[in-house]
């Protein structure tokens, strides 16, 4: 199978992508091993970008260019993608300007430590190792082979405790042998995760990710980035998708449910511990993104969890009797 190459960009297509990529900061939740979402078009990731954690990438609709390293080549639905560590990658779809897509596809990602410690637990996991190595360059997979992903990927949304780790595993396998992936990237592309962060916006992005706990203003990372507030606005909704303000909270957000999770703090210490510098408007901004308040979201949590140990619980007791 030969990966398609774009034969519409002067001379050399591989030269005409010179953009430093964006960092993305991907969040893993603290209970879960690996990340697995879906997300349409246009929509805030679509950029070219880059992350430490590992990606396979599922087109479900629409067709248009894709870019991994200094390969540019043409996608459609089917096009399934593994990305190594770093490597920068983007994937822009053709669609009339004002259209919206639902689903444009499917993203799971996972960082090197996770499989590292799968590898200690599973000696049978080291077949991967090699997968894992080559997709340094970007891998392509067969349609057929984006085929047979496209039902596990999509049962991952949905999937709870073990049988999200079973699909996993059963994708890897699937990956591991269905032949020889072509590489995208040439042979002397190397990642330089080090020089992309050395870009205006990472500077920003780290600075953000670092502080969030702290009071954030716009005005101050403005200086940071050597810019007027209106110019770093435009830039910053530019380069994330969406206002400095909404980024910010939104991350705040996430960090709160990790710590909703854990059960240790009061939903007013969470409040200030994640950023917010009072309770009502982190209420309404947790209502906002997740469509309830955080001591029902809790709540839910620790009804999950009280079932799975009352499931445990049944099947000791049922097996205590056979």
């Amino acid at each position: 199978m030969q990966a398609i190459r774009d034969t519409t960009t002067s001379q050399n297509p591989r030269r005409a992508n010179r953009a430093e990529p964006d960092l993305e900061l991907v969040a893993v939740p603290r209970d879960e091993s690996f990340k697995v979402w879906s997300h349409g078009y246009p929509y805030r990731t679509v950029r070219w970008h880059f992350h430490p954690e590992y990606e396979i990438h599922l087109i479900t609709a629409t067709t248009g260019k894709y870019f991994v390293g200094d390969y540019i080549g043409n996608f459609e639905p089917g096009n399934l993608v593994m990305m190594g560590s770093n490597l920068p990658h983007n994937w822009v779809s053709h669609v009339p300007h004002g259209e919206r897509v639902d689903e444009r596809c499917l993203v799971l990602q996972f960082d090197a430590d996770f499989v590292a410690r799968a590898i200690a637990a599973f000696p049978e996991f080291k077949r991967v190792e090699s997968l894992l190595d080559a997709s340094r360059w970007g891998l392509l997979f067969s349609a057929e082979t984006g085929a047979a992903a496209a039902p596990m990927m999509r049962e991952m949304l949905g999937a709870q405790g073990l049988r999200r780790v079973a699909l996993f595993i059963e994708l890897f396998d699937l990956l591991a042998q269905r032949g020889e992936p072509v590489k995208l990237a040439s042979a002397a592309y190397r990642a330089d995760p080090a020089r992309y962060a050395e870009t205006r916006i990472n500077h920003v992005l780290s600075y953000i990710d670092k502080n969030l706990s702290q009071e954030l203003r716009e005005s101050e990372l403005a200086g940071l980035s050597g810019q007027s507030v209106s110019a770093f606005s435009r830039y910053f909704r530019r380069h994330t998708g969406v206002p400095f303000v909404q980024y910010v909270n939104r991350l705040r957000i996430n960090f709160a449910c990790q710590l909703l999770m854990s059960g240790e703090l009061s939903i007013t210490d969470i409040c200030y511990r994640v950023g917010f510098n009072n309770l009502s408007n982190f209420n309404r901004q947790f209502l906002l993104l997740k469509e309830m308040s955080p001591s029902r979201w809790r709540a839910w949590q620790q009804l999950n969890a009280a079932s799975a140990t009352e499931s445990s619980s049944t099947a000791q007791e049922a097996e205590a009797i056979s």
